[in-house]
Parts: structure tokens; C-alpha cells; sequence
């Protein structure tokens, strides 16, 4: 298992021996084994220049610096490069002693020697910001870069076609690059220059948080800390020094595309020509041996287009799912879905997504609440394209929506708000343990709809640029989890009303007290080794139904890398890694559990399958061939 430090690999002066690679580096505080700090380490190459530079620097002479060696240099600074990944030799090079950065505006990344800032100035009105440092790195600013703040050794770290660390000669030279770095992300994201003014026309006047996240009101996130270690789900500590074991591997049926797990005796593995059933056990789940094929299953003849379900959702006490395909091959919206019977496996029913004898497409489908897969009588499911959000009933074999506003009338009207204004942009969406509803868009906004009406949202948070491509939330409605291509976004939606009574988002206008979010990112050296397909997919909580009981853990899905958060260190305000943080805090502290190839998803299964000397249910991995559970257990 890989585990994320706190600590940062030091960029020593002289090109000593390779640190042992970890998912993050070490401190430039970090001593050897002799008490010796790594710039005064004997160098594995003894005639070199390096060493006799560092044992003049020990004597103290007078010696001069690279900067006043060439005091004319335009924002001088020193570029390493990572090398060796997470080999034994992986280690930190300098790559160039002193060289300068800048931001130019460009419409190339790939500039030639030849290409000057002239050429460029002439395209900036089509352009965007460039970071050049030097000859070597030439990178559109912007948050696949990964660039993380590490204030106290003057020293930011990004992904370029490469790790790579930048090293200031001062901290106002630091100070400096990231004020200048802040602007063009801002102005690339938005399309408007990093203003105050702009800043409010972006995130808008409550949310100060998103703009300025220094000024923003963090006690909220401390009341929700102290909720959680009063909470009664809370008995079992937290443990300092927690493991991930590995309980149990099989290898599935082939071409798994999704996971159904289940809170009562079985979980679902959906293949390309399949569903395998699966029994949940406390240290993970393996299969029973039993294979519902689709072809063999299919007793109706369906004249729909029906390929391998990108969504399976389990319903009335999970002996009935709903699979739903998309319509057409490489997109994600579907005119129907089919109803499966688990315990005859027999495909019973086939709908289709019907408005005042219109088809209409879906993009995704959700359970009424966090636990309404496990109701015998459940009948209903949400359904959400890019511009509706609306409650079918299948007790309709047309496939009625039920009006939540007013339960006199039995079909909804769908110009009375449900159906949106083209831009609202759709992605996601989950639900809370009553029912609440919270929604993910393209511009990166999370919608909060209460459980009484789905016409307007009780409170919108503003994006910070990206899309957010899954969104999940916890039981209570008390925080919310954004996933990106780049980052999570870990959102706290409590707030004190004029009254002084706590709600949530979802029941009352926030106002402007609103906590500023958290981000939850890798270490620009972990971002570039989980390969090309390096983009997050599902973020989301650990699964509890009960009243009173709290998440532990948040996990999502890197490429080949399952990644997994403590839920209370996050909201810990005092963590060591927010310190000398710039902007938001972003947490690096997380373990990893690296794959031999893609991973499909990785869920923690219902807490009731958590065991008394582990204080969290397994967590279950999906790759295309395999399924792996994994318990979380205290080191021996």
C-alpha cells in the first residue's frame, strides 16, 4: 500500500544520494543519520563540483549566491526534476543551478527557441497564461498541473511532462510567483482578469471563501468537528496508525463495468455480458457462483438498443435493478432502462423516459435517499438529464413523474420549473438520508434542492472552474463531496441562521457565513505516476444509513491508484498539512492502493459489515478482471 506523507523530499544544493521514494517527499528539515542536514551529506560523486561548493558553504566563507553571482537575472530561481519514480532511486536532480521563470500569454505550448514574448503579446487577446521557466518547462497554467504551495522551503512543486520542484532564493521571491501564479489560474479558468471585482462576479458576494479564502468564517468546519467526535457512531477512536489489509481476490467473470454494492446479503458485478452476484461478508465479498446473462435473460424482445449498462441501481429491498444504457454508443444518455428481477434474473420490464408523449433522455438515475435501495416497497427513483431533475414512479407503465410539491396531483407539469432553462448543465447528482438532493453542473456549481421542491435550489455554490463529474453526500446533508478531473472538493453546508438555529443548505439560505471549501489532490509525483488516465472518478463517502452515525473515509479513483482519505483529519483545521498553505487547503495525507491496471470503482461497503476491531467497513476494488476487498486495520 502506498501512503501519502506530510513531509517533502529536501532540494539540497549539491546532487546527493537519492532519497527512497515515497507518494510524497521529505522535509528539508529531515536529518540523516548522523544528525547531518542532507546539505552538508558527502555527494556519491566525490570530485565533484558540488562537494567542494558545500564544504566551502559549511566553513562559512564568504561565498556568493547564484544571485548575486548574476544579480541582472529576471525572477531568478532553481529547477529540479524528479527522477526514478518510486524506485529505490528515485531522487530529486537539479536541473538547472539558475535560470528565471515568467507568465507569458501565448496560444502555443509548445514554443519554439525562436518564438519571442513579441509574438506572443500580438495573440494575447485569443491566448491564455504560459509558466516558462527557463528552456525546459513551457506549461498552460491551470489546475492539471498540480502545482503544490510548499511555503516553508520557498519551493512549489508541479507536472509539466515531468515532476518538477521550483526553488526561490527568498520568500519574497516565493511570495511573489504564487501571487502572480493565482492571477493567471483565475483569469485562465474564468476568462476574467484576477480583479476584486471580478473575483465577486465569479463566486458572488456570500461566498468570500471561494475568492479569499484567508478571510473566510472556518467555524463552521469546527462545529461540524465537534458534532462528529460527540457523535454516537463515534465510539470506535479513530486510530493514529491505521492499514489497509488486503482480505480477498478473485477474478471476475471479465469486462466489469460497474459495481452494485448492497447493504444486505449480495452485491453486483456488471460486465459486458452480465451481472455477477456476489455475497457480502464482514472482511469483503467473493462470488456465489451465480451468472445472470443479458441475452439468455431477455424474454421481450426489446426493439431498444440495449448494450452494457453504465448505470445498475438497486431497488425494493435489492431484489429488483435498474439498468440503464445509453442510447448511443459513446454518450451518456438513455431513453429507457431495464427493470432486472435478481431472484428470477429475468429481465420483467422495459421503460422508456416519456414527457406528454415526447421521449426524453436521461443522464443519470438515483435512489430517493441514501437507504431507499433497501425499502420493500419502493417504487420510485430520481432521474436527471442536463436541464431536468424529476422523480419517476414505475407504478405507472408509462413512466409517470410524481410532483413532489403537491401530492393531489399525480403527474407532474413540466413547465412549472422541473424542466430547467438550457445552461443549468447537468452532470450528477446523490441524495441525502431524507431525501434532499444535491446536484453537480459543468461549470463546476453544486445545486442544493430540499426534499419538498426540485423548482430551485436552496443554495448554489459557486465552481472554482472545473466540472464536476460525481457528487456524493453524507447521510446528514452536513458536507458534500465534488469530484473533478484534478481535485475533490469537500464542502460543509452548515450554517446559523438569524435565529441562531443550525441548518443545512438544503433547508434555509445559507447567507454569507459559508465555510470556504477544502480540496482533497495528489502530490504533483503521485499525479504523474498513476499514467495517462490520471483523472479522479467517484469521490465519495464511506456508506452509513443511521441517524447519529458519521462517515469515516472518503475514497476515489485515479487510473490504477484507489485513494483514500481520513474523513476526520480533513476537517481537522490544525492538520499539518494546511500549514503554509496558499488559497485553499488542500490536503495531501492520504493512502494508496495501487492497481495492475485501471481501476472501475472502489466503495466502502454498508457499515454494518464493519467489525469490531476495524473502525470501517471493507473497501471493495473493481478492476475489468478482478475484485479485491480490503479491510482498514490498526498495525500491529
Amino acid at each position: 500500500m502506498g501512503s501519502s506523507q506530510s513531509r517533502e523530499d529536501e532540494l539540497s544544493d549539491s546532487e546527493s544520494e537519492a532519497t527512497p521514494a515515497r507518494s510524497e517527499v521529505e522535509s528539508e528539515d529531515y536529518q540523516d543519520a548522523n544528525g547531518q542536514g542532507s546539505a552538508e551529506r558527502t555527494p556519491k560523486t566525490p570530485s565533484s563540483v558540488d562537494e567542494v561548493e558545500a564544504k566551502l558553504r559549511a566553513l562559512k566563507l564568504k561565498y556568493p549566491t547564484p544571485q548575486t553571482q548574476n544579480p541582472h537575472v529576471k525572477n531568478p530561481v532553481k529547477l529540479y526534476l524528479h527522477i526514478g519514480g518510486h524506485t529505490p532511486k528515485a531522487k530529486w536532480v537539479i536541473s538547472e543551478k539558475l535560470t528565471s521563470y515568467d507568465f507569458v500569454k501565448s496560444c502555443r505550448i509548445d514554443g519554439g527557441e525562436n518564438e519571442s514574448d513579441e509574438d506572443e503579446e500580438e495573440n494575447a487577446g485569443e491566448a491564455w497564461w504560459v509558466l516558462k521557466v527557463g528552456s525546459k518547462v513551457r506549461v498552460r497554467v491551470g489546475a492539471e498541473m498540480q502545482l503544490k504551495y510548499i511555503g516553508e522551503q520557498s519551493r512549489v512543486d508541479f507536472v509539466a511532462q515531468g515532476v518538477w520542484a521550483l526553488k526561490f532564493f527568498s520568500n519574497e521571491d516565493y511570495r511573489t510567483f504564487v501571487q502572480s501564479f493565482q492571477d493567471c489560474l483565475f483569469e485562465n479558468t474564468h476568462g476574467y482578469e484576477a480583479t476584486e471585482e471580478n473575483r465577486v462576479k465569479v463566486y458572488g458576494k456570500d461566498f468570500v471563501g471561494w475568492a479569499n479564502p484567508q478571510a473566510a468564517d472556518d467555524s463552521m468546519w469546527e462545529d461540524a468537528e465537534d458534532a462528529f467526535l460527540k457523535s454516537p457512531g463515534s465510539a470506535t477512536p479513530i486510530r493514529p496508525s491505521q492499514d489497509l489489509r488486503e482480505e480477498f481476490e478473485e477474478a471476475a467473470n471479465g469486462g466489469i463495468q460497474s459495481l452494485a454494492l448492497g447493504a444486505l446479503d449480495n452485491s453486483f458485478l456488471v460486465s459486458d455480458s452480465g451481472i455477477q452476484v456476489v455475497k457480502n461478508f464482514s472482511h469483503g465479498i467473493h462470488g456465489k457462483g451465480v451468472f445472470v446473462n443479458f441475452d439468455s435473460s431477455r424474454n421481450r424482445g426489446s426493439s431498444s438498443v440495449y448494450t452494457t449498462p453504465k448505470k445498475a441501481l438497486l431497488m425494493r429491498a435489492e431484489t429488483n435493478m435498474l439498468l440503464m444504457s445509453p442510447a448511443d454508443e459513446g454518450k451518456l444518455h438513455s431513453r429507457g432502462l431495464h427493470q432486472l428481477d435478481i431472484e428470477t434474473g429475468k429481465i420483467v420490464s422495459e421503460w422508456k423516459f416519456e414527457k406528454d408523449g415526447v421521449d426524453v433522455t436521461m443522464r443519470d438515475i438515483t435512489n430517493d435517499s441514501k437507504g431507499a435501495q433497501m425499502d420493500p416497497t419502493g417504487s420510485t427513483f430520481l432521474g436527471l438529464d442536463d436541464n431536468r431533475l424529476c422523480r419517476w414512479d414505475m407504478r405507472d407503465r408509462k413512466g409517470l413523474v410524481q410532483n413532489l410539491a403537491d401530492s393531489s396531483t399525480p403527474v407532474l407539469n413540466w413547465t412549472q420549473g422541473h424542466q430547467f432553462s438550457r445552461g443549468t448543465n447537468f452532470q450528477c447528482f446523490a441524495t441525502t438520508g431524507d431525501g434532499s438532493i444535491v446536484v453537480g453542473s459543468l461549470d463546476g456549481k453544486i445545486r442544493l434542492y430540499s426534499i419538498n421542491s426540485m423548482r430551485q435550489a436552496k443554495t448554489a455554490f459557486p465552481g472554482l472552474g472545473s466540472p464536476i463529474t460525481h457528487v456524493d453526500v453524507t447521510f446528514d446533508g452536513k458536507w458534500i463531496l465534488g469530484t473533478t478531473d484534478t481535485y475533490l472538493i469537500l464542502i460543509c453546508t452548515v450554517f446559523t441562521d438569524k435565529d441562531g438555529k443550525t441548518k443545512t443548505g438544503f433547508n434555509g439560505r445559507m447567507g454569507n457565513r459559508i465555510a470556504a471549501p477544502r480540496l482533497l489532490k495528489l502530490t504533483p509525483l503521485d499525479s504523474h505516476l498513476a499514467g495517462d488516465n490520471n483523472t479522479f472518478r467517484g469521490g465519495q463517502f464511506s456508506w452509513v444509513t443511521e441517524n447519529g452515525k458519521q462517515e469515516r473515509h472518503l475514497v476515489a479513483t485515479v487510473g490504477k491508484f484507489s485513494v483514500i482519505w481520513n474523513f476526520q483529519q480533513v476537517k481537522n483545521g490544525s492538520h499539518e498539512c494546511y500549514r503554509h498553505q496558499e488559497g485553499l487547503k488542500s490536503c495531501y495525507c492520504y493512502k494508496i492502493v495501487p492497481k495492475d491496471e485501471s481501476i472501475v470503482d472502489s466503495r466502502f461497503m454498508h457499515d454494518k459489515y464493519a467489525v469490531t476491531d476495524s473502525p470501517e467497513a471493507p473497501l471493495v476494488i473493481a478492476t475489468p478482471l478482478k475484485v479485491s476487498s480490503f479491510s482498514i486495520s490498526s498495525r500491529r
